[in-house]
């Protein structure tokens, strides 16, 4: 590489993560974030394309550029519809500054790429199949490059409150968060959460989630979410307070995805398993969602009480819902101590996610599978369903209700304190000796959730 191109890396490294919204108000919304590697006067090490939130790509140098100049000028129409003369000026626009760094190539080549590459990344944000030739990316290969996790969960709300008060409007049996000692008794303030916020996207951090405890019991999560708009933002929810009021302010709020956990179709074992008559509440909030045209994922972790998923998940097509989500038990908090009791064993949990996902393929749904380890990496692949791995410090971390950084929701024990971001760099958490540990394990090391044998990590 020529240095006057090495050069033009270095700034477009030191400019930072790059993101911009097409559709922003639906349907068929793109979220482009692009995030340059470590800068390295020798090598050219891929940069990375995050779409939605979700699909992750390599982008090799050059269409990085020019997908960094495109971006730029895009940004220039924020907050207002982009017209066809709008459209053809951003092309002219950025094939002009792409041929500065490639005085050599004719306009129509630059051009091409530039139809070539923005034809690929909408049609995967938009779950559609390309053509192309898209290299499957190992994060844990890319790790070495990155300067933040690609998502961050935000616990905004506690589970439990001063002395020990229960504060969220549930009592889930397996309730991850429930008993915990990183958070309990405090939660930050609305002023606190934006500084952290601006802290995460100076770090470079494309995706926040927003959870608890239960998040909606902050009156200001809208105003959080919205906040945060320059991010791909998530609700994680039980749904129970999702009003039409708070429906419409989360939309309002350019919220992109909205989860919500129905345990099942029963209302007696729904709410047997979440501790609270809220079954009704519950569907009533996803149903509302629905209707306001928010992007509504349901969550069903399974365990021996609820194995009936295939009823479960015909009652969730029915209210709507396209996308859906099941997992076994997170053997941390409540579920930590009883999980053994209710836990299903590999080949019942295939048997659901198998018969779940010939459903889906039959109408329409989509589904993912999150637990690592519990189902045979072969047998996810033959159902053609994403193989979960632990990302714990690498493709995700969570800010505890007090600030303090732990390698994942989930891990909310004593020794997982990596800092607290109100007062630590970013980068020095980044770096904690626990992350980098965490970071080395083997592809095949992470096919298993550090949990599963003691509720302790390995």
């Amino acid at each position: 590489m020529g240095l006057i191109n090495k050069l033009a890396q270095h700034r477009e490294w030191k400019s930072g993560v790059k993101h911009c919204t097409f559709n922003p108000d639906g349907p068929g919304v793109v979220r482009i974030h692009l995030i340059p590697p470590k800068f390295r006067l020798f090598g050219n090490p891929s940069y990375i394309v995050i779409l939605n939130g979700y699909y992750l790509l390599p982008l090799g140098y050059s269409w990085a550029i020019l997908l960094s100049h495109f971006m730029r000028e895009v940004n220039c129409f924020e907050g207002r519809p982009i017209t066809d003369a709008d459209e053809r000026a951003i092309f002219a626009r950025t094939v002009r500054a792409a041929k500065k760094n490639y005085p050599g190539i004719g306009r129509e080549a630059i051009e091409a790429d530039l139809d070539e590459m923005l034809d690929i990344l909408f049609e995967i944000a938009r779950g559609g199949k390309t053509d192309a030739d898209i290299e499957r990316l190992s994060i844990r290969a890319y790790a070495p490059h990155m300067s933040a996790p690609h998502r961050m969960d935000l616990m905004v709300s506690a589970m439990n409150g001063e002395n020990g008060a229960w504060k969220c409007n549930q009592k889930c049996l397996f309730c991850y968060a429930a008993g915990q000692t990183l958070g309990a008794g405090r939660e930050l303030s609305t002023e606190q959460w934006k500084g952290i916020i601006d802290k995460l996207r100076d770090a470079g951090v494309p995706m926040l989630t927003f959870t608890g405890g239960e998040p909606t019991l902050r009156e200001d999560i809208d105003e959080l979410i919205a906040y945060a708009k320059w991010f791909v933002t998530r609700l994680n929810t039980n749904g129970v307070l999702l009003t039409e009021d708070l429906v419409e302010r989360l939309k309002r709020a350019s919220l992109d995805s909205l989860q919500v956990t129905l345990y099942s179709h029963e209302e007696r074992i729904h709410n047997e398993l979440v501790g609270t008559a809220h079954f009704a509440d519950t569907v009533a909030g996803i149903r509302r969602a629905v209707a306001a045209g928010l992007d509504v994922s349901v969550n069903t972790p399974l365990c021996t009480k609820n194995a009936d998923y295939a009823h479960t998940l015909s009652f969730i097509h029915s209210l709507g819902v396209r996308f859906v989500t099941v997992s076994g038990l997170i053997c941390t908090g409540t579920a930590g101590k009883n999980h053994g009791t209710f836990d299903l064993n590999s080949d019942a949990l295939y048997a659901i996610v198998r018969e779940a996902k010939a459903f889906c393929d039959a109408n329409g749904m989509e589904m993912d599978f999150t637990s690592p380890g519990l189902i045979e990496k072969e047998k996810l692949e033959a159902l053609s369903l994403n193989v979960p791995s632990c990302g714990a410090a690498l493709s995700n971390m969570a800010v505890a209700p007090d600030g303090r950084v732990v390698p994942c929701q989930s891990w909310l024990s004593g020794n997982a304190d990596l800092g607290n971001i109100l007062s630590v760099p970013f980068a020095r958490i980044w770096d904690h000796p626990m992350c980098k540990k965490l970071r080395k394990m083997s592809d095949s090391e992470a096919l298993r959730c550090p949990f599963r044998a003691s509720g302790e990590e390995v």
